[in-house]
């Protein structure tokens, strides 16, 4: 079986033919813009989201989004972090919130399914603090400056082993499964 997903992240696409490997599906990139509504509502950005992707791919599809949640911020950005993140960047997130009375904050994914008879919604969420500086590769974005609880290095400094914990692998395992009992 073939499921698009939507995005034009090269390190997404990667990272979740990893997280679906053995599952019998092919996952095909669909390179498709679309325009997300803009709002902290995470659930209704996702559902938005996955109805016009699936008008525009008209077979199975999912989409994903990813977002950081402060706690000092009152949980925010959630989901306008591209948007918060695209005007700061690392170097200047880090020295605004990485060195403050308290880092903590929560990475969490919501991938969004729809086989055209039902959306499905998965989540993962991981807690952890913000780098006083960005540490390793700034190619997957806030990667750089998020630290898991009990770990020492960011998910950039880590690797493929942020595969092995991540709020993306949390959330594709619960998909994961889902599309395994599907074809019993």
């Amino acid at each position: 079986m073939k499921i698009r997903f939507i995005t034009k992240n090269k390190h997404k696409i990667k990272e979740v033919n990893k997280l679906l490997g053995g599952v019998g599906v092919e996952v095909v990139a669909a390179e498709h813009s679309i325009n997300e509504i803009q709002t902290e509502d995470v659930q209704l950005l996702v559902k938005d989201k996955l109805l016009k992707a699936f008008k525009i791919v008209g077979r199975p599809v999912f989409v994903e989004h990813t977002g950081l949640y402060i706690e000092s911020l009152n949980d925010f950005p959630g989901g306008l972090t591209q948007i918060f993140w695209d005007k700061l960047e690392a170097d200047k997130f880090s020295a605004l919130f990485g060195n403050g009375e308290n880092t903590k904050l929560v990475a969490k994914t919501i991938i969004g399914y729809c086989d055209s008879m039902k959306i499905h919604i998965f989540e993962g969420a991981i807690s952890g603090t913000i780098s006083p500086e960005p540490k390793g590769s700034r190619e997957f974005q806030w990667d750089c400056i998020f630290i898991p609880n009990g770990e020492t290095e960011t998910f950039a400094e880590m690797g493929d082993r942020k595969n092995d914990i991540s709020m993306r692998k949390l959330a594709f395992d619960q998909f994961k499964e889902f599309l395994q009992k599907g074809k019993e």
